[in-house]
C-alpha cells in the first residue's frame, strides 16, 4: 500500500489558547478534517489523527497533544508510524514574517525563531520536511513574539479568518494533489 502523505498542524492544546495565533495551524487542520467528513481522534503516537483521504489521496491529519515547543515527539512517532516519505510531510504553521493571511510553501529551510519547528526538526533529524506558512504579521510596536503569537487574532483579523483558513486549507489540498511546485506556483501570489 502507498504511503500516505501527512500533515501536521501545529498548535498548543486546551481552550485556552484555542483562538491564537499560534494555534492556526490546529484550525487548517480541523477545516481539512471537515472536508474529509471525519473527526481526529487521540492516538498512540502523542497526536490526534484521522487517516483518510484527501484530494484522491490518502491523507493522515495530526495534531500534537503536547505543547508547540514540544510538539517534535508526536509528529516523529506519527511519521515512524504511517512512514510516509519525508517530503511527503506538511508542517502548517504560524509565520510572523508574513502579512496576516498570506500563504507560503516550502520544503526544508529554516526555523525562523519558530520553536515547534525546531523540535520537529530535531525529533525528525532534518530539515526536509514541506512548511506550510501562515502569516500572522508582526507584533504592534515593541510587544514580544512570544506574547503576540499567544493572542487571539484581532477583531480585524477575525472577519477574514475563515476565508484564510479556507484559502490555507486549499493549499494543503493542492500541494497534496498535485505537488510542491504546482501548489507554490498557484498560492504565491504577489
Amino acid at each position: 500500500m502507498d504511503a500516505p502523505a501527512v500533515v501536521v498542524g501545529l498548535g498548543n492544546p486546551g481552550p485556552k489558547y484555542e483562538g491564537n495565533r499560534h494555534n492556526i495551524g490546529f484550525l487548517v487542520v480541523d477545516e481539512l478534517a471537515a472536508r474529509m467528513g471525519g473527526k481526529l481522534k487521540a492516538h498512540k503516537s502523542g497526536a490526534d489523527v484521522l487517516e483518510g483521504r484527501l484530494a484522491g489521496r490518502r491523507v493522515v491529519l495530526a495534531k500534537p497533544r503536547s505543547f508547540m515547543n514540544v510538539s517534535g515527539g508526536p509528529v516523529a512517532s506519527v511519521v515512524k508510524f504511517f512512514k510516509p516519505e519525508l517530503d511527503q510531510v506538511a508542517v502548517v504553521h504560524d509565520e510572523l514574517d508574513l502579512p496576516f493571511g498570506q500563504v507560503r510553501l516550502k520544503l526544508g529551510g529554516g526555523e525562523n525563531g519558530h520553536n515547534g519547528l525546531r523540535a520537529i526538526t530535531k525529533s525528525l533529524g532534518t530539515k526536509e520536511y514541506v512548511r506550510v506558512r501562515f502569516g500572522i504579521g508582526r507584533p504592534p510596536g515593541r510587544m514580544d513574539p512570544a506574547d503576540f503569537v499567544l493572542r487571539d487574532f484581532s477583531t480585524t483579523e477575525r472577519k477574514d479568518l475563515a476565508l484564510e483558513i479556507d484559502r490555507c486549507a486549499d493549499a494543503v489540498e493542492a500541494l497534496v494533489q498535485h505537488g510542491l511546485i504546482a501548489a507554490q506556483n498557484s498560492f504565491h501570489v504577489p
